[in-house]
């Protein structure tokens, strides 16, 4: 291997994690086994026969199935970020061997391990390690060993069965292969490589909390899927020199992944374009429209990606900004309800949200909540 003494950051909910990567080697994919189409038979799939692999071997630092959940996530999406690997583990793009070992608390030696072949979804991959682990913990404590092998997780039963014993590394018999000529790496071609690596998710987190000002739990959201980081930039981009980060953080986070999620469909087919959300949300930000009639015009977007300008004009949904008008229906509504405007008085505070329904309710809705609120207090003292 030419590649190895790496490490990889994780974010973890009680601080940072390292994480170290031995090696990176390429391989040539020899195709993969199905265990799950037939209880009683393997099938063999070589249409990925002869396909460059890279190979990662990560060192044993990781300690629980929710750091492995968070390591995998984070390995994707770097590869995503550089473009050597769409990261599909449905598609197979992306597969595991899991090794798991156990040992007692403090004991600093690891215990013998067993190496789960080709797990090829995140969820598996926890639910393998946890049986794996359990069931070693039972072996251990009923006095018996754990042989080193390779097993497979059926994911029907939940569980890992074996399939070979593992051999050593001084069993694999590696010998060179004359074909290939030796390969000279050099301090040349290694800059040249380091002048061309994109931005990576940590270094684009890091300017978007100094360049957006949004928390860092928002930028490891934006920053975990290249497509949504490049959607929220475009959507900043367009919103122009009076821009809100927080309505563009929760609209992207909030409405726009919920119907993503709903439709089960990746940014990149998001229905509404970086282009119109950003003018939805200069809307709310100007006081054109509530936030809640956009998020009734956000709902029209989805089956069109319609400019929402156009459907605030022609379904007259403009906020009613004007303060005289707004004066004119709040004594309206106070002089309607004289018994709870002295009842307010008198100290019951929480009738003022009577009186903010009553207003938004004869309003349509198209009452400035903002300026509602100031001029219903004041009128409410008089």
């Amino acid at each position: 291997p030419i590649v190895g003494e790496g490490k990889v950051i994780l974010d973890m909910p009680n601080g940072q994690k390292e994480v170290g990567i031995e090696r990176l080697h390429l391989e040539q994919d020899a195709g993969k086994s199905i265990h799950d189409m037939d209880p009683h038979n393997t099938f063999v799939d070589l249409n990925r026969s002869g396909v460059a692999l890279m190979e990662i071997v990560s060192k044993p630092d990781l300690r629980s199935p929710d750091e492995v959940n968070a390591y995998i996530k984070k390995l994707r999406s770097i590869m995503r970020y550089l473009g050597t690997c769409d990261g599909n583990m449905q598609e197979g793009s992306l597969r595991a061997d899991v090794n798991v070992s156990v040992r007692l608390k403090g004991a600093k030696d690891f215990g013998t391990r067993c190496e789960i072949k080709n797990v090829n979804s995140i969820k598996f991959m926890q639910m393998a390690i946890n049986y794996e682990a359990n069931r070693q913990v039972d072996l251990i404590e009923d006095g018996q060993k754990i042989d080193q092998e390779t097993r497979l997780f059926d994911t029907k039963k939940n569980e890992t069965r074996s399939m070979r014993s593992k051999e050593d590394a001084h069993d694999y018999r590696y010998f060179p292969d004359p074909d290939l000529l030796p390969l000279e790496v050099t301090d040349e071609f290694i800059d040249s490589i380091k002048s061309e690596i994109p931005e990576l998710p940590d270094d684009k987190k890091k300017r978007f909390i100094d360049e957006f000002k949004i928390s860092p739990y928002e930028a490891t959201i934006l920053v975990s899927d290249i497509e949504v980081a490049k959607y929220f930039e475009e959507v900043v981009a367009k919103m122009g020199k009076n821009k809100d980060m927080k309505l563009a953080v929760n609209w992207i986070t909030g409405e726009l992944f919920a119907v993503l999620n709903d439709k089960n469909l990746e940014i990149s087919q998001s229905p509404i374009s970086a282009k119109n959300l950003a003018k939805l949300i200069n809307l709310i930000k100007n006081g054109t429209i509530s936030g809640k009639i956009a998020k009734s015009i956000f709902e029209d977007m989805i089956n069109g990606d319609v400019d929402p300008q156009v459907i605030v004009e022609e379904k007259g949904l403009k906020q009613q900004s004007d303060p005289k008008a707004l004066e004119v229906l709040i004594e309206k509504i106070i002089n309607e309800n004289r018994d709870k405007a002295i009842e307010y008085k008198q100290g019951k505070e929480k009738l003022f949200g009577f009186f903010v329904g009553q207003v938004m309710k004869n309003s349509g809705g198209k009452a400035n909540p903002q300026m509602v609120n100031e001029i219903l207090k004041a009128k409410l003292q008089e």
